[in-house]
């Protein structure tokens, strides 16, 4: 969004601004100056930035490193605030890899998370039974 790689710098520093050259004389897009104008005047963290910009329409959006996304899911779960998540990561597929690569091993681990199903169908992950077939010719 800010044209800026910013996946090595600490997410609870200040904002790296001076990494963004921002020329009012480009024609830049009415969100990029609105972010730098947040950026300026409230001093946020590169999470709290984050956080802020995620568009998570009211949803809850984690921010960290994958042992600490698993840190907020643990404890949110076993407080009672939540018993399952949907995840909405934040581009496809990157995102969700990384979850699926560097979270969830660590939420199995903890005992938060299966690791084999019970079958292969929806009716077996919840241990029911195969209804009879209303269609199927009955011998007398």
């Amino acid at each position: 969004m800010l044209g800026v790689d910013l996946s090595g710098h600490d997410l609870d520093a200040p904002f790296p601004r001076h990494l963004i050259n921002f020329d009012s004389r480009e024609s830049q897009s009415s969100r990029f100056k609105l972010i730098i104008d947040i950026v300026d005047r409230e001093h946020l963290t590169l999470r709290q930035l984050i956080n802020r910009l995620a568009g998570a329409r009211g949803h809850w959006v984690p921010v960290g490193t994958p042992v600490q996304i698993a840190d907020l899911i643990e404890q949110w779960f076993r407080s009672g605030a939540a018993d399952g998540f949907n995840v909405m990561p934040p581009a496809f597929p990157d995102g969700f890899e990384v979850f699926l690569d560097e979270v969830l091993p660590i939420l199995r681990q903890r005992g938060l998370f299966r690791s084999e199903y019970a079958g292969s169908t929806l009716r077996d992950h919840y241990g029911l039974n195969r209804p009879a077939s209303r269609f199927t010719l009955k011998t007398a």
